[in-house]
């Protein structure tokens, strides 16, 4: 969703660097095994880090319940519509990136930080420990890392970005952590499911068949839906595809993944939970276009300016 359910860019590695005031909120807690500490980068007033702690667990589940579930029209269950939060069994051994706007102001006019955008990371040694990952709910995952068993996987979910907030200095900042944690931990390909709006995959069979054609994994790296659950994406023939109406169609989490060179699974899988119509999307590190590895790696904002 993009509301990116699509359980769904770029990247950079930066330096910590000091909070913004007001420092005694959002102010990072130490955590136990945290894999990395402080902030990642910073782009004006917007910031991103790992969530620290419960607290701020909660605050990028309220966010995604708000993205998901009061605007993208999917269906919350009892405890998710008392709650008022998007909440599974992976939260609690996933890491949770988040984005937070410092100079946020309530309905007061006060500044008051809050968290606009966020990502769930789970690593295949974390997932192997805790029962898999999300994503081999909807596709048959097993094979592909079966024949890959020498390389460190990491699941991008839940991906979600505040309505005014989809602009490109967050999604910068989502792609910059992203990259900061995958040479942090040494990841050699990232996997997760990525959603496009609505419940009817013919609604969308000009983009899932433009994927199908144009970027479809193949090899040692093909992943399919499972078997109950996969509704083919080849719904139009090659020469039917306007590439470019096609292209503008997709999600721009979609597009982004396809920017910086991601393939996609066979078949698409409807969830009805979250009113989306979801694919598989494998994204080799090694194969970034090294263009995108200079850019989201390099210095951020602050130590431009200096």
């Amino acid at each position: 969703m993009w509301a990116i359910h699509a359980d769904a860019g770029r990247k950079i590695i930066a330096g910590a660097f000091p909070l913004l005031q007001p420092q005694n909120f959002l102010k990072p807690k130490k955590k136990k095994h945290a894999s990395i500490e402080g902030p990642l980068a910073r782009l004006g007033s917007l910031e991103v880090r790992l969530a620290c702690g419960k607290k701020e667990i909660r605050k990028a589940q309220r966010l995604r319940f708000k993205v998901f579930f009061r605007k993208g029209g999917a269906t919350p269950d009892a405890k998710a519509a008392i709650t008022r939060r998007d909440a599974d069994r992976f939260d609690k051994f996933c890491d949770h990136l988040i984005v937070i706007d410092h100079e946020a102001r309530n309905r007061f006019g006060q500044i008051k930080p809050k968290v606009v955008g966020a990502y769930r990371l789970l690593r295949d040694d974390v997932a192997e420990k805790k029962g898999g990952f999300y994503s081999a709910g909807e596709f048959d995952i097993a094979p592909l890392l079966a024949r890959h068993g020498g390389m460190r996987f990491l699941e991008l979910g839940r991906s979600c970005v505040l309505e005014q907030y989809r602009g490109k200095r967050t999604i910068e900042l989502l792609w910059r952590g992203i990259l900061a944690y995958v040479r942090h931990h040494r990841i050699d390909a990232m996997i997760g499911c990525a959603s496009l709006e609505g419940s009817n995959p013919l609604a969308h069979a000009a983009a899932l068949s433009f994927l199908s054609h144009h970027a479809s994994a193949d090899g040692d790296w093909r992943v399919s839906a499972r078997r109950e659950m996969h509704v083919p994406m080849e719904m139009l023939a090659k020469e039917a595809v306007d590439a470019r109406k096609a292209m503008s169609a997709l999600p721009p989490l979609i597009k982004g993944y396809l920017r910086v060179g991601a393939k996609f699974g066979d078949g698409a899988v409807v969830d009805r939970k979250f009113n989306t119509t979801d694919v598989f999307v494998i994204m080799r590190v090694a194969e970034i276009d090294a263009r995108y590895l200079d850019y989201f790696g390099g210095p951020d904002e602050t130590r431009r300016a200096a």
